[in-house]
């Protein structure tokens, strides 16, 4: 391993130190070695093991895909593959996604990558998808431009100020974690999307609508009413794929009898 390499590692990790702002000391506790070893590795003049870098990721939280990079740049082979969900090693995992969309209904459901791309949602998310323009859906319906978009659902949402800054503040918080340009990119592009002039803000948001449990509910104008959801996120736990430890899978639920009994009827369930 040259010096350029072992500079190449040490600038990788004194920038996810960085990101977690962490101290030196801070990150050898955690990943129990010394100061004086991490300020080494760190300015390239020592080369981790391999096992030490697995610990100084863990320690700084990195995700699988920059744990790969990490320890590449330390001339090791990575150690997560990264599968296709097509892949037959993968049939458990459609399995789970299958059942928990399926068993979701008549509620909204969708499956998303790292970068918020749409990768298999269930039957009721036509109630949101409903009017998007074929060019928001090709090559993937992505979750920001879906919403975010004048011509997407943000046209039909009755509180969108609320819901743009939410998923704004969500989408730079995960910028900032990772560090990745194209989540930046992502956030450059949905954030410079026109804004209209009657467009509810989070500090305008009408008070008659009083509080709930949910500080930004999903507001969503339809021709059957005004319908009230609020979302939750899972994801899978210890992933040792990265195509897995990037999945997630948003589920929506009505914050109101009324939302429950509409969702119920489109689907022709019995009220």
């Amino acid at each position: 391993m040259d010096v350029k390499q072992q500079s190449r590692i040490g600038t990788l990790l004194r920038e996810w130190r960085g990101r977690r702002r962490l101290s030196q000391l801070e990150l050898a506790l955690q990943a129990d070695t010394s100061t004086r070893h991490l300020s080494c590795v760190e300015t390239g003049r020592a080369r981790p093991s391999r096992t030490m870098v697995l610990r100084l990721c863990a320690a700084l939280d990195v995700p699988l895909r920059e744990r790969n990079t990490l320890l590449m740049a330390a001339g090791y082979a990575p150690a997560y593959r990264e599968s296709s969900l097509d892949d037959e090693g993968m049939a458990s995992v459609r399995s789970a996604l299958d059942m928990m969309l399926t068993s979701h209904e008549p509620y909204p459901a969708v499956v998303v990558d790292r970068y918020w791309n749409v990768l298999t949602g269930n039957r009721a998310m036509a109630v949101l998808m409903d009017g998007i323009p074929p060019h928001l859906l090709e090559p993937r319906p992505n979750v920001y431009r879906l919403s975010l978009h004048p011509e997407g659902l943000a046209s039909r949402l009755a509180n969108l100020g609320e819901v743009r800054a939410l998923l704004l503040k969500r989408l730079l918080r995960q910028v900032r974690a990772t560090g990745d340009p194209a989540l930046l990119a992502l956030y450059e592009e949905v954030n410079g999307y026109p804004t209209g002039a009657d467009e509810v803000s989070a500090e305008s948001a009408d008070p008659a609508q009083g509080p709930g449990p949910i500080q930004v509910p999903l507001r969503v104008r339809t021709p059957f009413g005004e319908l009230s959801l609020f979302g939750t996120m899972a994801t899978f736990g210890a992933p040792a794929d990265v195509t897995l430890s990037e999945l997630a899978i948003e589920l929506f639920y009505p914050l109101d009898e009324f939302t429950a009994l509409a969702l119920r009827t489109l689907a022709g369930q019995p009220g």
